[in-house]
């Protein structure tokens, strides 16, 4: 039974982990004088969340495993709109 709680634990971690980069994310402004500070917290953010949708990907079940997906593409679309800002 640990494989379970592992599985559980490291989708709940991919999970926080995609939730705290969209509120970094939908937080930011792009003229606040905390802009630079706020968008390198953001990339942080995004790279961490990244590493554990791939952690839980190793051990995902297969019910889990669009659901990472989809994070992994909500996280793509962040930087995608990161990106589109800084132009």
């Amino acid at each position: 039974m640990p494989y379970h709680k592992d599985k559980q634990q490291a989708f709940q971690a991919a999970q926080q982990g995609v939730t705290q980069a969209e509120n970094t994310f939908n937080n930011i402004v792009k003229n606040d004088p905390n802009y630079g500070h706020d968008l390198k917290e953001l990339r942080q953010e995004v790279q961490e969340a990244y590493e554990q949708i791939q952690n839980a990907l190793e051990v995902a079940s297969e019910t889990q495993r669009p659901q990472l997906e989809q994070y992994e593409n909500n996280l793509q679309n962040i930087m995608r709109n990161v990106d589109q800002i800084e132009k």
